[in-house]
Parts: C-alpha cells; structure tokens; sequence
C-alpha cells in the first residue's frame, strides 16, 4: 500500500471582525473555550501526515496569537508568518515559509484553509489531500446557495471524488488542497508577472496545468461571517461531542445537512418546552364528563 502523501498545512488568519459586530479579528474570538483560529488547526493536525503549519496572521495580532497558541495547541511548532494586502498575497507569504521543505522533497501536498471555518472535519482534509495527491489539486464543494461556476478539465477521474465539468455549478470552501512543486512554482510565476488571483485555484489555473478535482464537503464547514454564526457553530460542534476527529465514512442514513437541521435558536428551544408543557397540562388535566366502561 503506497504511503499517505505528506502535507503542509496553511492556515489564513489574517480577517478582521467588522460582520461579526466586533473589533477584533474574528478567529481570535472564543468558541466552545478556545479560539476559532485554533480550532482550525487542530482537525487538520489529527492527521500524522500534516508534517508542516503555517499560520498567516496580521502584525497586530502577533502577541495574542502566539500566547494562544503555547496555551491551546500541542504537537509540532507553527510557523507563524506576516500575511500580504490580499488572500493572494497571504498566500505567497506562507509558499516562500515553505519553499525550503518543498524543494528538499519533503512536502508532496499543501492544503490551504480559512481560520474562519473551524469545523472543518479531519475527514475532509484527508480527502482532498487524498484527492489532490491522486489529481494535483482538489476543492471541498457544497451545491446550493453562493454559486460559482468552475472552469472545465477532461481528466480527474469519475470514482469517488467528482470530475469538474463544463457548467459544473458549485460552492468553493476550503480546505483547498494542490501538489507542492507546481503550487509553488505557479506563485512563483505570479509573482514576476505581478498577477493576483482570487483564490488559489485561480493562480493554479493561470500558471500550472493541473487537474483540479472536487471533493464533496460537509455542511457543518460553515464560515464565521456573522455573530450567529459563532452560535450555530458551538452547537455543531456540541452536537459532535466537541470531536470532528472521526476519519470513518459518513452513516448512509445521515445527510450532512441533518447536523444544520438540529442545530435551533434558543427561541426555538423554550417554545419547544413550552409546548411540551401545555401537551402535558392537557393530558394532566381531569375529565369532566363520565368515563366510558371499561376506560
């Protein structure tokens, strides 16, 4: 059996708190007693062929985010490197950290993620690690709301991850997941040619020909965007045990989709009880007409 590929892992820190009502940077906000950003990690780092972490943060958060991670993570030191003025940028910053690794062989698959989505599972960064290593790139993709349409490519294979066709229409999360060598050399290009992509898709495509590959994702990999969203994702990840860990293959009686479904507002919740109550009031409550023989 061919060894697992060797990864290094990228983790995007460098957002701010604006949408989410606070000042802050919003994955150093705390969720379920640690921070986002550090959740983030922590799934990816499950698997024991993540060899290398880079954390890409803004200067201003350095002092907070390297406190947190001597008290919250253990495990292999994080390289922690200054971001650029764009996601590209951020990107590039944390390649050149890994430049050294990569080119000694060392690295075979970088996956790069938002801190912003802490509940992505260690199931979904091995598949699109699996995936990119079979493919040379490879995206989690969700299909309803936040729509974009991938560009063709003829040659990632039909078995268990989805070939990218032509008016494929999906939603792009992250973990995003590329062969080492040809990402690296694609932001090489970029660089010297002052390009500046959207996302790391996006550069590859431009500068590297490499088939990229779409893996499905889970619902529960929600971005923290919004104050709820920080609520919805302390009950997902109550509702999993605090524990995304599990490699094994998802129930064939459970969609993704159920983990949103059972997660409710606490509005929700007390009319619920109060429900409950006044069905219980109504079966408490004594008969006024005569009982039936025999009841």
């Amino acid at each position: 059996m061919p060894s697992a590929p060797r990864a290094a892992l990228v983790v995007l820190a460098g957002g701010d708190g604006r949408r989410v009502g606070q000042d802050t940077n919003k994955v150093l906000l705390p969720l379920a007693g640690r921070r986002v950003f550090t959740w983030s990690i922590r799934w990816a780092r499950e698997l024991p062929h993540v060899t290398h972490t880079v954390l890409v943060i803004r200067e201003r958060d350095r002092e907070v985010v390297e406190r947190t991670l001597d008290r919250e993570l253990e495990g292999p030191e994080v390289t922690v490197v200054v971001g650029g003025d764009s996601r590209h940028g951020s990107e590039w910053a944390a390649l050149q950290a890994l430049a050294g690794p990569i080119e000694r062989g060392e690295v075979d698959v970088v996956v790069i993620h938002d801190a912003a989505r802490p509940l992505a599972s260690t199931r979904l960064f091995e598949d699109v690690v699996a995936a990119a290593s079979l493919h040379g790139g490879a995206l989690p993709v969700l299909a309803p709301a936040g729509l974009i349409t991938l560009a063709p490519h003829g040659e990632a294979g039909p078995d268990d991850v989805s070939a990218v066709t032509e008016g494929a229409v999906v939603a792009v999360q992250t973990p995003q997941a590329f062969a080492a060598a040809p990402l690296l050399a694609a932001y090489r290009a970029a660089d010297r040619d002052g390009f500046v992509g959207t996302d790391t898709a996006s550069c590859i495509e431009r500068y590297a020909d490499l088939p990229i590959a779409c893996v499905p994702s889970d619902a529960r990999n929600l971005k923290i965007t919004f104050p709820e969203d920080l609520f919805l994702a302390e009950r997902l990840l109550a509702k999993a045990g605090y524990d995304l860990s599990d490699r094994r293959a998802p129930s064939a009686h459970h969609s993704p989709l159920d983990w949103l479904r059972h997660a409710r507002h606490p509005r929700q919740d007390r009319q619920d009880r109060q429900d409950r109550q006044d069905r219980q009031d109504r079966h408490d409550r004594p008969a006024t007409g005569p009982m039936e023989e025999g009841a």
